[in-house]
């Protein structure tokens, strides 16, 4: 008989809900974005994310902000004028982006060299 642990993905592996909030396609360019230049218009964000687009930004800001990890700040002023930031929620995933970007720093060339191999070999044997 299966136990919980065995059907529940998320108690066979708990770190399923954080890679579902944090790593979703565009979820980390975002809070990147944010956390390394701060307070930014939606433009901004748009501008410098490059490939997403208006509806998709929307969406996951959106999405973020929910989540607790975006401060959207709306100002009543003439035209109407929307910033967000990264919360202290989201900021609090500096740490864990540092260590996967020294780990990409150390790691990506063996990556690199290993689809190289398997793509020299001719993919996957039977």
């Amino acid at each position: 008989m299966e136990t919980e642990t065995e059907t529940d993905p998320e108690l066979a592996c708990p770190i399923s809900p954080v890679v579902d909030i944090v790593f979703s396609r565009w979820t980390t360019p975002i809070l990147w974005s944010l956390h390394a230049f701060g307070r930014q218009r939606f433009v901004e964000l748009e501008r410098r994310i490059k490939g997403i687009t208006p509806k998709v930004l929307t969406q996951r800001l959106r999405q973020l902000e929910r989540d607790g990890m975006v401060v959207r700040t709306y100002h009543p002023e003439v035209p109407p004028r929307v910033e967000y930031e990264i919360s202290e929620l989201g900021a609090s995933l500096a740490p864990l982006f540092a260590h996967l970007a020294d780990w990409a720093g150390a790691h990506l060339d063996h990556v690199d060299q290993a689809r190289q191999r398997y793509d020299d070999a001719g993919g996957p044997r039977s």
